[in-house]
């Protein structure tokens, strides 16, 4: 591989590090204050979202007894749908635990129902916002760390998690996982593993997945098992980010640990490349004794790097100044219309040299060409991720009217460089300050979008492109408080 340092920003252009005030930025006045407060859309947000999630509960949680035709999987006897969940299969009917955990057809199953709640409503709930778990994903990186390198004819630019022996390079464009975990519909276990194939050829090799998000770890590590059959058992060079979500109550160091244990067998590794951690509740202080067990079994050789997933930066600090704990990321809510992160997260992060992945970055898919002159978004809301950024980001920072005006800029701007409205949305919240890498879902079996998201690359946007976007942003409201709340919002 070739690699080269790499300007931060276009030449010329002005820093995209700004603080946002009461004069939002530059010399655009702010729009006026938000008609309906926050609070009193609250209960209507959380019948909706407590909807999807029941809807996707109950199609995660229903199998048929019919067994699935040819599955990849049969190979790896040991995979299971999550952490001990699946206490008896029946052997008649052996089919792929991938397919059952994203809603096929699969064996009779005895779950108990907390692992229905664990495996089901909580990894619903990070997608579509519910009250009952409150989530969060994460990672993050700084300018002096992004690098290139050549992967045939594609220059594809990466970034360094953490430092010494430890560090991690990782692609800044990373293939989310979330949407294989039921609440988007089933998946092919077959087609998965095929398409994740013609993403490590095409030089994408970073994966971020969860505990919580069904089959995730599993496609990994079948990902895994078939490369190094294939190439005489040489492992592949991917960059797997998984999660670790518990529910809140005490953290003893056996569960972190048995937790821990668990990842690296789904994971089919011997170290966690990044194990990023999300906690529901602060007001219980576990969270702290979670990290420091972490960061012995860190010591131990367990886990290469510790990141976090929706931590504000309130508790960010804490963790890092007051506890000592080794933090390379934190997994964050970042787009054009949500720039919280720049009021505290960022300078924080610049001091401490830590990293911020983004997710969210095109709201869900509504950041696209496709949305472009649709009348009405409501009748298109076909996803739980879709319905959170239009209800939770789009409607907080404009309305549908608004939001076409940046479509059709972000249009302008993108067929002057020849690429998408999704490419500049990304490239975007490339070029902010202390992003690392954007989380783009990977729909496996579902529709391929290697060369779109390869397109990013070859787009370096100008001062005048950026002028251009600021001035229909502006127009909008700056979504308030601090970054990381989006899943404690209501509590």
């Amino acid at each position: 591989s070739m690699a080269t340092s790499m300007p931060r920003h276009p030449p010329n252009q002005p820093p995209r590090h700004r603080k946002w005030g009461a004069t939002g930025t530059g010399n655009a006045p702010m729009a006026p204050p938000c008609r309906l407060r926050r609070r009193d859309r609250a209960p209507k947000l959380i019948a909706l979202w407590l909807g999807l999630g029941v809807v996707a509960f109950v199609a995660a949680a229903s199998s048929s007894s019919s067994s699935s035709s040819s599955c990849p999987f049969a190979a790896a006897p040991a995979l299971a749908l999550a952490d001990a969940s699946v206490k008896a299969q029946s052997p008649r009917a052996r089919s792929c635990p991938i397919e059952q955990a994203a809603g096929q057809p699969g064996p009779a199953q005895q779950i108990t129902r907390r692992d229905l709640v664990r495996n089901g409503a909580a990894t619903l709930a990070l997608s579509a916002g519910i009250g009952a778990a409150k989530q969060s994903s994460g990672t993050a990186l700084s300018p002096e760390s992004l690098t290139t390198e050549r992967v045939g004819t594609k220059i594809i630019e990466t970034s360094v998690l953490g430092s010494g022996s430890d560090a991690l390079e990782i692609k800044t464009i990373i293939n989310g996982l979330w949407q294989v975990s039921g609440a988007h519909g089933r998946i092919d276990g077959k087609s998965a593993i095929e398409e994740m194939f013609q993403y490590d050829n095409a030089g994408l090799t970073t994966w971020d997945a969860a505990d919580i998000y069904g089959p995730a770890e599993l496609i990994t590590r079948e990902f895994r098992r078939q490369y190094k059959q294939m190439n005489g058992g040489k492992d592949p060079n991917i960059q797997v980010l998984t999660k670790y979500v518990p529910r809140p109550g005490d953290m003893p160091f056996e569960l972190i640990e048995a937790a821990v244990d668990s990842r690296l067998s789904r994971l089919g590794v011997d170290k966690i490349d990044l194990l990023q951690f999300h906690w529901w509740d602060y007001s219980n202080k576990q969270y702290i004794e979670a990290m420091k067990h972490m960061k012995t079994l860190k010591e131990r050789g367990k886990i290469r790097n510790l990141a976090l997933t929706n931590f504000d930066t309130k508790h960010l600090q804490e963790l890092v100044e007051e506890h000592g704990i080794p933090i390379v990321s934190n997994q964050v809510q970042f787009s054009m219309l949500d720039r919280r992160p720049l009021n505290k997260m960022v300078p924080f992060a610049e001091k401490h040299d830590i990293k911020l992945l983004a997710y969210g970055v095109l709201c869900g898919g509504l950041l696209t060409d496709k949305y472009l002159g649709v009348r009405d978004p409501t009748e298109t809301l076909d996803t739980a991720s879709k319905q959170k950024y239009w209800y939770g980001t789009i409607n907080e920072w404009g309305d549908w009217q608004l939001f076409q005006k940046l479509l059709r800029t972000l249009k302008e701007v993108g067929d002057s460089h020849r690429v998408s409205i999704a490419n500049v949305a990304q490239r975007y919240v490339l070029d902010q300050p202390q992003v690392g890498g954007v989380i783009i879902g990977a729909r496996l079996s579902k529709g391929l979008h290697v060369n779109d998201n390869l397109a990013t690359y070859d787009l370096k946007l100008t001062s005048e492109d950026y002028a251009k976007i600021d001035d229909v942003l502006n127009q909008g409201r700056m979504l308030r408080g601090d970054c990381g709340d989006e899943y404690r919002r209501y509590a």
